[in-house]
């Protein structure tokens, strides 16, 4: 921290000769950068500012124009005050001091603190106390920028994520700090004991207010101190500390907190360009806060989301979208197909004017909070988004089934709900192909209640001993369709599959290996239960 004219002053060497301040008692807070002792009338040549001059008089005498003269050349050079000893016996000396420090005031150079003191000091002591104050704060400033240096480089190291560069900064600066990007989307931020709802209340509105700059810069009505995240025209985002600290000496520190912070969070990117980016991260955190807890303030919820790009509405509808992995069920390939995903609903938002929360749940799974206009539009604007979303993913890449919740005021309530939507939408992604858009519960049925028992060790008991004597291959797949055709042996016949002669055969053998009758209806129930909760069991875990 910088040492300040004022507690110059007030140190013990200075105080024995009598400080009287004759001008510029407003601008005491100015740092002092050296201490300089000079005699000369012009000290132009010898200055380069911030310096505190340390003189008897003898440039100017006991003339005032000379003293009005010599001060406003300090002023000129930008020192941080002058000093002049003049003991009661130079009474003559004084008075053109004063007279010339009015004089230099009238003449327009205000603000220059001009002291005289009226005993006799030693320079030398005064020079020597002020310049080990003086190296010792340089000390101070260089020891907190290596502390910084330290902290931001291990994290750099250790691969923090962006979350946690984010905290440590305002944890150094004990003052919150918001993260943004380009869209002026937050994607991360840390409160420092202020409310979110505060720190983030329309935040889109005020940062489009603030101009950005590539420079570490103090800029809007609120004097946001900001600096610019990402390496030269790769510039992705801004680190923002909503209000400058009070003093230049503060103001620097927090300058120099916030730069390395920036580079770290550069750094962060380069390391993570592989994977999704900071605003799916930041929504997929709020979404997973959401559903882990119900009891979260609403208010906060919706302030954070709002910064995220969720516009307030009277209802939220959550939606999940069930990936088909195919042939690629490995975790890479999955993560390809939801970030595929997830970059076209983003386009289909934005197409449509719509906007949601949106991020990947779990392995497979893309889960949506959507903003709802009104309850009466659901279904059209579930319909829109789904059309416009099939008609962007190119066929064979990305297969999708959606699933949705119930609509709910409360946000977290619509977070809540992503469960529902997410066991919806992987049940009838078993269903065949139909002209669906979305499903619901009331979509998938028995096979929905199926799947929710596919797990049970009782159920799959059930399963084997239903299906015992034939194999998984051929004779399940004609069991499947005769039960789908509702033992409808003609229209089984009718659909081509096969010929009616063989067919018959065929399903003879086939009720011989079972042990029962597929005239009988009871036992086509108990054995399509059977034949959906072998499908149904091929479905990964509910997470």
């Amino acid at each position: 921290m910088s040492l300040q004219l004022r507690t110059v002053l007030d140190l013990d060497v200075v105080r024995a000769g009598e400080p009287e301040i004759l001008t510029g008692h407003a601008a005491l807070d100015v740092p002092v950068r050296w201490v300089h002792v000079a005699e000369l009338r012009s000290l132009a040549d010898l200055l380069e500012g911030g310096e505190l001059v340390l003189t008897t008089g003898l440039a100017f005498g006991e003339s005032a124009d000379q003293a009005a003269e010599y001060l406003a050349g300090l002023q000129a050079a930008g020192v941080a005050g002058v000093v002049v000893e003049i003991p009661s016996d130079r009474p003559e000396a004084a008075a053109a001091l004063a007279a010339g420090a009015q004089r230099a005031l009238a003449a327009g150079t205000p603000g220059l603190p001009v002291i005289r003191l009226h005993r006799t000091v030693r320079f030398v002591e005064v020079t020597e106390v002020v310049h080990r104050r003086i190296v010792a704060s340089q000390l101070e400033q260089v020891e907190k920028a290596r502390q910084v240096h330290e902290v931001f480089t291990m994290l750099s190291l250790e691969s923090a994520g962006v979350q946690e560069i984010v905290d440590r900064t305002a944890a150094l600066l004990d003052a919150p700090v918001v993260l943004e990007d380009n869209s002026h989307l937050v994607v991360a931020f840390a409160a420092v004991g202020l409310p979110a709802q505060d720190l983030l209340r329309d935040w889109q509105r005020r940062s489009r207010a603030v101009h950005g700059y590539r420079e570490t810069k103090v800029a809007g009505d609120e004097r946001w101190l900001q600096t610019p995240v990402g390496l030269g025209s790769a510039q992705w985002g801004r680190l923002v500390l909503p209000g400058v600290p009070e003093g230049p000496a503060a103001a620097a520190e927090a300058a120099m907190v916030l730069e390395r912070a920036g580079q770290a969070l550069s750094i962060n990117r380069l390391a993570e360009r592989d994977q999704a980016g900071l605003a799916q991260q930041a929504q997929a955190g709020l979404i997973h806060e959401l559903r882990g807890s119900r009891s979260q303030d609403d208010d906060e919820a919706l302030t954070r989301a709002s910064a995220l790009g969720l516009k307030p509405s009277p209802a939220y509808l959550p939606l999940v979208l069930h990936l088909d992995s195919g042939s690629g069920k490995d975790p890479m390939s999955m993560q390809r197909k939801e970030r595929a995903l997830l970059e076209m609903l983003d386009a289909v938002l934005a197409a449509t004017r719509n906007s949601a929360l949106a991020a990947a749940l779990q392995t497979g799974q893309v889960a949506v909070l959507l903003a709802l206009p009104a309850r009466m539009l659901e279904d059209s604007l579930l319909e829109r988004i789904c059309g416009d979303l099939a008609a962007r993913t190119a066929p064979g890449e990305v297969r999708w089934t959606a699933g949705v919740g119930r609509a709910r005021t409360r946000l977290s309530d619509a977070a809540a709900g992503l469960d529902e939507a997410a066991h919806v939408a992987q049940t009838a992604g078993t269903l065949s192909a139909g002209a669906n858009r979305y499903f619901r519960s009331t979509d998938v049925r028995l096979r929905g209640l199926l799947a929710l028992l596919r797990e049970d060790p009782r159920a799959v008991s059930f399963a084997e001993a239903e299906l015992r004597g034939i194999d998984a291959g051929e004779d399940l797949v004609l069991l499947q369709r005769f039960l789908e055709c509702g033992g409808n042996k003609t229209a089984l016949a009718r659909s081509g599959y096969l010929s009616r002669p063989t067919l018959y055969a065929r399903l003879q053998k086939l009720e011989s290996r079972l042990g029962v009758s597929l005239d009988d209806p009871e036992s086509r129930t108990s054995l399509h239960v059977a034949v959906l909760l072998r499908q149904l069991q091929a479905l990964s875990p509910a997470g």
